[in-house]
């Protein structure tokens, strides 16, 4: 099953390029992913061997067949290296909505423009190009430094689905929802276009 009002699609920036996920990327993501803490916030299990990327990889691209995701890697282009991972997930085709989310990335990319600027693409995609009237994000209820970086780009907090998920490990999450609304992005583009400037040389 294909995704008619999403398909895959390259993004570029002036710091990072957003590319269609492969296996061809398992390498570099396991090299920049296996044994990060951030994996406890998030609905895969850890990642401690390539074979375990492997498997999460696989599993993206079904999900991506079954039509409801569209997985992306990041590429830095002053490296050439994969800086991370990040996709369109819940896709509503009929409500022009979705979701951006299951993003994570390398410690050496953290807190650089790689993030802001992907952010920025997908959104920029989601609402100048499919014309979505929504975008959501949402982030486990403990993972406050993660909460913090999705007020600053001006998304609105929604409120918290209690006991959402069950994560492998067993504990019991509470999801913090946030969102953006087509009449919001004006801001939020300008939002992130003056966090972005500060990365120019």
């Amino acid at each position: 099953m294909t995704n008619h009002w999403v398909s895959r699609v390259t993004l570029q920036g002036k710091h990072v390029r957003l590319e269609p996920l492969s296996e061809a990327h398992i390498p570099g993501l396991a090299e920049i992913g296996v044994g990060q803490d951030f994996w406890h916030f998030m609905l895969y299990g850890d990642m401690k061997t390539e074979a375990d990327m492997r498997n999460w990889v696989l599993d993206i691209l079904e999900r991506e067949k079954r039509g409801g995701d569209l997985p992306f890697v990041a590429i830095h282009l002053e490296s050439g290296k994969v800086a991370g991972a990040t996709r369109y997930l819940n896709i509503f085709p009929n409500d022009r909505g979705l979701e951006i989310g299951g993003t994570w990335y390398g410690a050496k990319f953290q807190r650089t423009a790689v993030n802001t600027e992907c952010k920025y693409l997908l959104l920029q995609h989601a609402f100048e190009t499919l014309k979505a009237i929504r975008v959501q994000i949402k982030t486990d209820s403990r993972n406050e430094r993660s909460q913090r970086a999705i007020e600053r780009i001006g998304a609105k907090l929604e409120g918290t689905l209690r006991n959402h998920m069950i994560l492998p490990d067993g504990y019991i999450r509470n999801s913090v929802y946030y969102s953006i609304v087509d009449s919001e992005w004006a801001d939020v583009k300008n939002t992130l276009e003056g966090m972005l400037a500060k990365y120019e040389k």
